[in-house]
């Protein structure tokens, strides 16, 4: 019997994947596994018990991952489960941006006792004309779920879409409209493209981004979209560019007190992600990737420790050793099981960063010794035996 509890509220259908072998706990000391969306866990002291943690979304900002890899603890998020969602966003985003929409509802609302409001919006109108989308030159930088998304849609718009990405993984190759060009430079998209959307990751090499001299670059009057993460953007410089003329329009689902309120800025209140289709499909992966390790012991989407997998455990006793990155770990580890005369069935190891995962399959039963024995090698942070 397995146990999870739930720091926030968790979509149902995502809940309904756990089997009767799980059971919820009211409280995260006694649980195997946690689930959890935003709340901030950086103070949390963390139990023997738990295992790993399902971040049912693709930010981790709020869960500490040095000191759960450290713990033996796995964590999980669930990239390209909320990317339609925010995908859809982004191109209201920038149909706000070219027309403004806004101002014309609020012109309807602050007239809306005008007898003639009908007769006066024809008048009014121009007052809010902005542009099309077809044809003007979109830039999208980092190719990942939601990018591949928002450049495959924005060419079904009639829009001329330029990518870039030097990271691009093979998988978003293959989903990638051929109609998209290929930008060798983020300097490239600056100069050229009148629309500009970011999705990459928050890293030290990303934070700021987009800062006074990326603005320097682009085209005058352009629009500059972010729906990845508020720290990509030198905000002082963008309010700067704002005011200027220099960017018509910012979009980004951030609110902070330096952009919001100015003119220019399109606010929105973090609603990327929020829809019930995202967060059925955050809950629905979480779990999935949470039970998988937790019965089998299989890592997918983890965060600190690397991915692997070895499939279903079957009649094997599988044991899963997290220790740090360091050489003659696995001669140690076979060493241990070859002096209590265990025949090894299958073993994998991966590495990421400075953490690795190993995984053995043994024919036979472990006795705890020899997990013991394992556990107590210089580098390793946790062995868990499942059979």
């Amino acid at each position: 019997m397995y146990s999870y509890h739930c720091l926030n509220p968790i979509s149902e259908v995502g809940l309904e994947k756990f089997t009767e072998e799980y059971a919820p706990v009211s409280t995260p000391e006694k649980a195997d596994a946690i689930l959890v969306r935003s709340a901030v866990m950086h103070e949390m002291e963390f139990r023997k018990k738990l295992k790993a943690v399902g971040r049912a979304g693709a930010g981790v900002n709020n869960i500490p991952l040095e000191r759960c890899a450290e713990e033996g603890i796995v964590v999980f998020n669930t990239p390209g489960a909320n990317a339609n969602g925010v995908k859809e966003l982004v191109l209201a985003g920038m149909l706000l941006a070219s027309r403004d929409i806004i101002g014309g509802i609020n012109w309807v609302q602050e007239n809306e006792e005008d007898g003639n409001i009908a007769k006066d919006a024809e008048k009014a109108k121009k007052a809010f004309a902005g542009c099309e989308l077809e044809g003007k030159k979109l830039g999208v930088i980092g190719l990942g779920a939601i990018g591949v998304l928002v450049a495959n849609a924005a060419t079904h718009l009639g829009m001329d879409v330029y990518g870039y990405d030097p990271y691009v993984s093979v998988d978003s190759a293959w989903r990638l409209s051929r109609s998209i060009h290929h930008a060798r430079t983020a300097d490239e998209i600056y100069q050229d493209c009148d629309y500009i959307t970011i999705h990459v990751p928050a890293m030290d090499s990303t934070k700021g981004m987009i800062d006074k001299g990326a603005l320097s670059l682009m085209k005058d009057g352009v629009v500059v979209l972010n729906f990845a993460r508020d720290v990509l953007v030198d905000e002082e410089s963008m309010v700067d560019a704002l005011l200027s003329g220099k960017v018509k329009h910012y979009v980004t689902d951030f609110p902070t007190p330096v952009v919001a309120g100015v003119k220019g800025a399109i606010v929105i209140p973090h609603l990327g992600a929020s829809t019930e289709e995202a967060e059925d499909n955050c809950a629905k992966m979480a779990v999935r990737q949470v039970k998988d390790y937790l019965e089998n012991g299989n890592i997918h989407n983890s965060v600190n420790y690397p991915n692997c997998d070895m499939g279903m455990r079957g009649e094997n006793t599988r044991i899963l050793i997290l220790h740090r990155n360091v050489p003659n770990m696995i001669g140690q580890f076979t060493k241990i099981l070859a002096d209590d005369n265990m025949n090894i069935a299958d073993m994998t190891n991966k590495s990421k960063g400075k953490y690795a995962y190993t995984m053995i399959d043994i024919d036979s039963e472990v006795p705890k010794r020899v997990a013991q024995d394992l556990e107590n090698v210089k580098e390793v942070l946790r062995v868990r035996v499942i059979g």
